[in-house]
């Protein structure tokens, strides 16, 4: 296995890590909030969970992130693996756009300083992006 796919195949394994442990967060965040009866155990029947703690919201609202812009990194890292196209530069591009999810996540489902996390969320995009020029790139 060379550099490149090891470094990719890391990336992979650490934004699926990362969508899993802001799965705990939420799920530990929900039971202390229902707990503390600061919502009712009904709501999550529909998910109306509107009237929650911010604290909730937040890492519901993060968690349905992982599912957002991760899925066109998945989409792209899985084409160059099929393609046999993992190039050293692309695989960077995958590790930084994770590194970027991990402090965006961090920054929302912590101080969610907004003007922070925007930056952050637009870095990830911009690696995302990157990593779908380098491919084509690579095509022609």
């Amino acid at each position: 296995m060379t550099t490149s796919i090891y470094i990719l195949l890391v990336a992979l394994f650490l934004q699926t890590l990362l969508t899993f442990s802001v799965m705990l967060v939420m799920g530990k965040r929900r039971f202390a909030a229902a707990k503390k009866s600061l919502i009712h155990i009904d709501q999550f029947k529909t998910m109306q969970l509107n009237d929650a703690p911010e604290e909730v919201i937040l890492a519901s609202r993060n968690f349905s992130n992982q599912f957002e812009i991760p899925i066109l990194f998945f989409v792209v890292s899985l084409a160059a693996l099929s393609l046999k196209l993992v190039t050293l530069l692309f695989s960077l591009f995958a590790l930084l756009f994770v590194f970027s999810r991990i402090a965006h996540s961090y920054v929302h489902i912590g101080s969610n300083h907004l003007t922070l996390r925007f930056r952050l969320y637009l870095t990830g995009c911009v690696f995302v992006l990157a990593q779908w020029l380098t491919l084509i790139l690579t095509l022609i």
